[in-house]
This record gives C-alpha cells, structure tokens and sequence, in this order.
C-alpha cells in the first residue's frame, strides 16, 4: 500500500481508469465480434451498420490509446476486408441459382 499522498491519488486514478478501459474494450470487442459473426453466417443485412459502429469504437479506443493506431487500422481492414467478402459470395451464390 502507498504511503504518500500523491501515491495513494495515484492509486484511485488507476483504478477508475482500469474500470473505464475495461468496459470500452469490452465493447469494442463486442462489435467486431458482431461484424465477424454477421459476415461469416451471411447476414448481410445491417452489417454495414455493425461495420460503421465497430469502426467507431476502433476510432475511439485508438484515439485514447486504448488499442495502438496501427492496431485499430488492421482490425477495421480485417472487417471490411470480410464483409466485402461474404458480399461478393452471396452474390455469386445469387447469380449461380
């Protein structure tokens, strides 16, 4: 346990911020695993809107250094990489029938 008052301060600011993190990162991984689900079931609709939230809470979560900017920049590719994927199978899947 700290003993010096900007020590103990030090303390309490971790831990609010430990809190905080964990729930955006949460989060941020709720979405793209949401993108993933959506492009690998073939559920293209309303994917677009889970790929623009997850790129959101990818912005976000690098911009406060949450998840490195290089980090957040290959998630979104891998993302949108994915859904134009399953879109062009279901294309080819509707055009085959």
């Amino acid at each position: 346990m700290p003993n010096k008052k900007s020590a103990i301060k030090r303390v309490r600011q971790n831990e609010r911020r430990r809190i905080r993190n964990r729930s955006k990162r949460s989060e941020m991984r709720t979405a793209m695993k949401a993108v993933r689900d959506a492009a690998e079931n073939g559920k293209l609709e309303g994917v677009e809107a889970l790929l623009s939230y997850a790129q959101s809470k990818l912005g976000k979560a690098a911009k406060t250094n949450l998840v490195k900017k290089e980090a957040a920049s290959r998630h979104i590719s891998r993302l949108t990489k994915a859904v134009a994927k399953a879109r062009a199978k279901a294309a080819e899947s509707a055009s085959a029938s």
